[in-house]
């Protein structure tokens, strides 16, 4: 199911988010690195958050695509609490090998996408990213596909902050009131519409597709 703001939008640009919406869904992934690792859940994710509170949030990858630390030092510090707290052993190295490894692109999104180019829109690529992932998505998604592509570590800035939604619809030349973003998380949602945008929240592929196909006319 998906959520839109109204029925007449006059949409002229459309930026997607990357993960949970050209990929699989957040959680598919991180079961992937748990197999992966050999890890449970429950201490990991207890572990990533300890990490994640000592830079004052409760966002986990904050840290990551703004960034405050590389994924090195961030891989570094969990396995330190895994292994102090928890009493886990783990040897972790890169978060994005896991992350986009054997990892689908989301091909009927991407045709849509290409639908609304194709009808003159400006299509773009919003996303909250760490440095260290950039290769990895350029291999799922070429670059020249999107007319621009911005991204929170690139920028220093991150949705939902309004500050990254200024900058996007002016990097596309359209204002506000005719700028659309698609994302999987609702806060970002949020965000986009508190800065005069439209939000699509982004849950499963058939209604994404056939939503934007409304908004587009």
């Amino acid at each position: 199911m998906t959520t839109s703001t109204t029925t007449r939008t006059g949409v002229r640009a459309v930026w997607t988010d990357f993960g949970g919406v050209l990929t699989p869904p957040p959680a598919h992934t991180f079961a992937a690195l748990c197999e992966r690792t050999g890890l449970d859940a429950d201490p990991l994710i207890k572990a990533v958050l300890t990490v994640t509170a000592r830079y004052g949030t409760d966002d986990m990858m904050l840290p990551l695509d703004t960034p405050l630390v590389t994924e090195e030092e961030w891989l570094r510090q969990i396995s330190d609490v895994l292994r102090e707290e928890h009493g886990v052993r783990a040897h972790m190295t890169s978060l994005a090998d896991t992350w986009f490894d054997d990892r689908e692109t989301n091909r009927p999104w991407l045709d849509s996408l290409v639908g609304a180019r194709e009808r003159g829109r400006f299509v773009g690529m919003l996303s909250n990213m760490p440095p260290a992932w950039d290769g990895h998505w350029r291999r799922m998604v070429p670059y020249e596909f999107f007319d621009d592509v911005v991204m929170s570590f690139e920028v220093g800035l991150r949705k939902p902050g309004r500050e990254i939604f200024d900058l996007a619809a002016a990097r596309a030349g359209v204002e506000p009131a005719r700028c659309l973003l698609v994302d999987d998380l609702i806060a970002n949602c949020e965000g986009a519409r508190a800065a005069g945008w439209h939000a699509l929240h982004f849950t499963d592929t058939p209604g994404a597709v056939a939503e934007l196909e409304r908004l587009l006319g």
